[in-house]
């Protein structure tokens, strides 16, 4: 029992900072974890057991949480081609709508990122993080994955048979197509990069740069904080007034810029599981700051709401300060200038 306890943690974890950490659905809400857990939960360890036991990295496991983002906003809840959203009158493909895509593109931008970051990417490196022994093996055995791989189809079957309302809108089949093979292709461009890492691996190569500076994981964490914040406000907040093209633009570049950078730093020696941890953890905050400012789906009393942030906010923290005290526990000690100090330690890997 003890073995499966990480993969047990990780699909809860997931569906919780999802939904229920975002502000979405209160706590009150709990029941339908029985929906969103297999879901959400079951992508998550799916993806992360599949890129551990192949050696894989995590250019591997962030393309097919991208795959899993197209999954569900594009076949499941079919929101990004959906003007009303299920009858909410939400209008989120009314800005920068592309006809001949039938999406509005600052949102599939924006909701897109929600998934991949704080869906898949963030609950994976907390679970890590917590268990720092196991960070890069598999959880599961074979039997496990499989089963894994059933229950999320199911997951993913219940939530579309629950977003499919009588008469309410459903996507083209020419739409569905698409997104289908977006979904292949994703996945295909993960299994290549998953074999490109397996190559280097198998050939000695180790894919670290000879130097440079990386920034302290307190640094980097504050970074994701303002950046991630910067992201959702705009969002929420800021997308009335400004410009859908303009809001694309940035967000687009704000994506690349994020991605060379966090390439270029995890090469580096000075890299460790502590800054991506940080990464992670201003991603986190980040939803526990905002959740106080979401109003969730459900009809819920204010008083209701208020506490059900409380609680997921101490809650996220919670989660966050185990993950750190467990990476520093695995830290290796410093030594005096007066003492001989041991060999230094192989720099982790960045996946």
């Amino acid at each position: 029992m003890r073995r499966i306890l990480p993969a047990i943690g990780l699909f809860f974890l997931s569906p919780l900072i999802a939904e229920y950490l975002l502000g979405d659905l209160p706590v009150t809400a709990l029941f339908a974890l029985v929906v969103l857990a297999p879901m959400y939960g079951g992508a998550s360890l799916l993806i992360r057991e599949v890129c551990r036991r192949l050696g894989w990295g995590w250019p591997s496991m962030l393309t097919l949480a991208l795959a899993y983002s197209v999954l569900e906003e594009a076949i499941v809840t079919q929101s990004l081609f959906d003007h009303d959203y299920g009858g909410m009158h939400l209008h989120l493909l009314d800005r920068g709508y592309v006809p001949a895509l039938g999406i509005g593109l600052p949102y599939t931008l924006f909701v897109l990122a929600l998934h991949v970051v704080w869906s898949l990417s963030v609950p994976i490196v907390l679970t890590e993080s917590i268990v720092r022994e196991r960070h890069d093996t598999p959880w599961l055995g074979r039997i496990g994955v499989a089963v894994t791989a059933i229950v999320c189809a199911v997951g993913v079957a219940l939530n579309v048979l629950g977003s499919r309302k009588p008469g309410g809108f459903a996507a083209s089949p020419a739409q569905l197509v698409v997104s289908a093979l977006v979904v292949v292709a994703l996945a295909g461009a993960a299994v290549l990069l998953g074999r490109r890492t397996e190559r280097a691996r198998s050939a000695g190569v180790v894919a670290r740069t000879a130097g440079g500076l990386v920034p302290p994981p307190l640094l980097l964490g504050l970074g994701s904080l303002v950046l991630a914040s910067a992201f959702v406000t705009g969002w929420y907040h800021g997308r009335p007034a400004i410009q859908p093209w303009v809001f694309a633009a940035v967000v687009l570049v704000a994506y690349v810029a994020t991605v060379v950078l966090v390439a270029t730093w995890s090469r580096r020696p000075g890299w460790t599981p502590m800054h991506q941890l940080a990464l992670a953890g201003g991603a986190l905050l980040t939803y526990a700051w905002h959740g106080f400012e979401t109003r969730p789906f459900v009809p819920t009393p204010p008083s209701v709401q208020l506490a059900s942030h409380v609680v997921m906010g101490v809650f996220a923290v919670a989660v966050l300060t185990v993950a750190v005290l467990r990476l520093r526990a695995g830290e290796p000690r410093r030594t005096r200038p007066t003492e001989s100090a041991p060999a230094a330690p192989a720099a982790h890997p960045a996946g």
